[in-house]
Parts: structure tokens; sequence; C-alpha cells
């Protein structure tokens, strides 16, 4: 009878403990690729904001990428306000990544921008990426790049098996236009990447005109920040603590919603699948009559003289908008350079060399929404998990392309993010 006994007791209580017991949930397994310290300081908004997060993420790698002047060591002076504000923040958020973690898995990526063949060198961030990547585990590695795809183009150049290891979530738009190089050798010999392309999206974090008084970027910092802890004076550094954080979607789709599916609702954005990268090639000058898409890859090639140079020599420069591209030989007398518009545009450009047949060419194009725009045989085929802003025109936010899928989640995030910032003192 007592055997019984001990038996019916001990399948009760199993019972109870299956029943109590919830499933354990892996933290996303994460790599930033940031431009942190570069040309725009809104990567430092959001380095706050991922360290302030860091509980819920396995942190694999740190990875300081082009473009201007940013570097390993930018990152790890955010991580040093961290570590002043974690005793504050630990009561709370006990799981919180220990600085010293942190540290250890910063890396020094390229300084420049990738040459028209869209790699270089390996360097100690792009190999830091091929490692992780190669990890046996049960999860995908999220890379989630805040600025040049150039560490991530050399990685899948070095490392091609790595491809099915990885996922992306890219901000394009400006990134695009600076890092066309590499993202057109991404799109070309890996267009069966796991990819989310945000070129426009991703404006829904700041573009906040229907947004409650309380919470627009220009007021949030007074209602909520006010100046707390390390990281809250340190944020009123960057646009004078008025809400930009244009990088924080690609971690903020990890954090609401079904990552899965880029579909679906997120915090990060909703996304549809594209089947073609725009691309077009102009053989010579183009005019105001040559429309193409926005975010697209523009190709102009020029005739010139046969030299005895290496290919993926800068010969010549082509300026848009006071902004400056190089151009490149291409063997046997042709030269050419690319370029992304960041959003719908009319451009003119000209170019600058010191080979005759390459200097004072001039002309424009005219790029329009919705990316990616119709095929053309140019365009590179894309695989079935590539992904980019929803077309829909109830989406746009201005000329912004599916920036309203974002933003329709502006309260729930940034009140979320408000909580984190009770914990630390004025």
């Amino acid at each position: 009878m007592n055997k019984l006994i001990f038996i019916f007791s001990f399948l009760i209580l199993q019972s109870c403990a299956t029943i109590n017991s919830k499933p354990i949930v892996e933290k996303p397994r994460i790599l930033i690729s940031s431009d942190i310290g570069g040309t725009d300081p809104d990567d430092f908004q959001s380095m706050i904001h991922l360290l302030m997060y860091s509980d819920l993420f396995q942190i694999e790698g740190l990875v300081s990428s082009p473009f201007g002047n940013g570097r390993k060591k930018d990152i790890l002076d955010m991580i040093d306000l961290y570590e002043k504000d974690l005793p504050e923040l630990k009561p709370q958020f006990p799981n919180l990544t220990h600085p010293d973690s942190l540290r250890a898995v910063c890396k020094q990526g390229t300084k420049l921008e990738a040459p028209y063949k869209g790699y270089n060198k390996a360097t100690e961030g792009s190999e830091w990426i091929i490692k992780c990547a190669n990890r046996t585990t049960g999860q995908p590695l999220w890379i989630l790049v805040w600025g040049g795809l150039e560490d991530l183009a050399q990685a899948l150049h070095d490392a091609p098996g790595i491809e099915e290891k990885i996922r992306v979530y890219w901000i394009g738009g400006p990134n695009k236009k600076w890092s066309i190089n590499a993202y057109a050798y991404i799109a070309k010999n890996h267009p069966n990447l796991w990819m989310i392309e945000a070129n426009a999206t991703y404006r829904g974090w700041f573009m906040d005109s229907e947004s409650p008084k309380e919470l627009k970027g220009k007021s949030y910092y007074n209602n909520y920040i006010q100046g707390r802890g390390a990281l809250g004076k340190n944020f009123k550094n960057y646009y004078n603590g008025e809400i930009k954080m244009g990088d924080t979607p690609s971690l903020a789709y990890l954090m609401n919603g079904d990552p899965n599916n880029p579909m679906g609702e997120s915090w990060g954005g909703s996304f549809t699948p594209i089947k073609n990268s725009s691309r077009t090639i102009f053989e010579g000058n183009s005019s105001k009559n040559d429309t193409v898409a926005a975010y697209a890859e523009l190709e102009w090639r020029f005739k010139g003289p046969d030299l005895p140079i290496p290919q993926d020599s800068i010969c010549f420069t082509l300026e848009i908008s006071n902004q400056t591209w190089p151009g490149y030989y291409l063997g046997n007398g042709i030269y050419g350079v690319r370029y992304s518009s960041k959003k719908p545009e009319t451009g003119s450009y000209f170019t600058k060399s010191t080979i005759p047949e390459l200097d004072a060419q001039k002309g424009q194009f005219v790029s329009t929404t919705p990316w990616p725009g119709k095929t053309t045989p140019n365009d590179y085929p894309l695989g079935s998990n590539w992904y980019s802003d929803k077309p829909a025109p109830d989406l746009y936010i201005g000329d912004q392309q599916g920036a309203k899928t974002i933003s329709k989640h502006r309260e729930a995030y940034l009140m979320d993010w408000a909580k984190r910032w009770q914990s630390l003192n004025k």
C-alpha cells in the first residue's frame, strides 16, 4: 500500500511540474556590424539601446565596419558607460550581459569601402563572422548590419558555406549607396542568402508625425531619459537627444513578433519577398529620360584607353549631390562606377579624371518608387528568402516605402524602453 501511495504521489508531482513548466526559449544569437563613430551619430543611440536590452540576446559579435572614421574603440567606449550603469540596471534586469563578455567580442572590421569586385582582404571582423557562423548550435546567427556590408561580403567570399547558417537584417538606403560594390557582390553570388533589405521601412522608427506628443522624437528624451545614468547623459550628445536610432529596427525585429516570418507583424517592420534586385547598366551617359527604381544599382560604363594597369584600379570619380564615388578600371579599355539612390530623386552627375576620355562626363537620371520596380535583363535574380520594403501605398510615410509597418508600433516599443530608463537615477 505504501508503495502504491508513493507512486501515486510521484505521478501527481510530475503532472504538476509538466503543467507549470514553461518551454525554454533560446535567446537569439546576434552579431552587430556597425559604422558607429562614422558619418552618422545615430549608431551611438542604437548601441545604447542594444546594451540596455542585452539580456534578451546572445551577443556574439560587435564589429566596427565602414563608413567614416568609426573604430572598435567607439564600441568599447559605449561599453564603459554601460558598465557604470550596470549596478542600477541589474536589480530589475539581472541577466544583462557582463561588460567583459561584450568587450571580448568587439572586433575591428575593414576601414574602407569595397572596390568594384565587392571584397578585398580578410579582417578581424570578417574572420569573426565566419567563426561565429560556423559554431555548432541549433539556431542561426543573426547578423544585424547597421552600416556597410563589406565585412559580411568578405566573410561570404572567404567562406561561402556560411550562407546557410546566417540570417541578415540590413539597414540599407543610405548604407546601400555607400556599400553598393559589396551589395552587388552578395546579390550576384549569394542570391539564396536569407536577407531582409530594409531600404526605407526603418524610417518608420523616427518619422513620427502621427505619434503622441510625448513620444515625438524631440520630446522623448525630456519625458523619459532626462539624463539618467551615464548612458542617458551620453545620449544627449547625438542629435541633442532627439530620437533617431535608424539601425535599431534590426534589433527590435527580434524583440517582438516571429522573426521566422518577415511578412508578419514586428516592431522591426513587416516585409515582402522580392524576386529581383533592380540593376541598370548605362553604356555611356544617362539622361533625365532614364527612369530607374529608387535603391537600384546604377552602373555607368565608359570607354577609354586600354591601359596596362590592374583591374579595380581607381581611375576617375563620379560626383552626385556633393558626394563622390570612385570609378574603376574593368579591363579591355572599359571603366565603371556604381551608385544607388537612397530615395526617389532626380540626380545629376559629372566625372573627374586625368584620363581625357573619362573627364567631364555628365548626365542625369530619375529614380522612383516602388522598389524593386519592373524586372529588367540586368537585374540580379534572387532566391526565395530575400525580403524588402512592402510596396502598398497605404504603408508609405511620405515617399518612404513600408515605413508605417514600423511607425504603427512606435508607442509600444518606446514605452517598453521607458521602463528600462526608470531603473537609472538622474
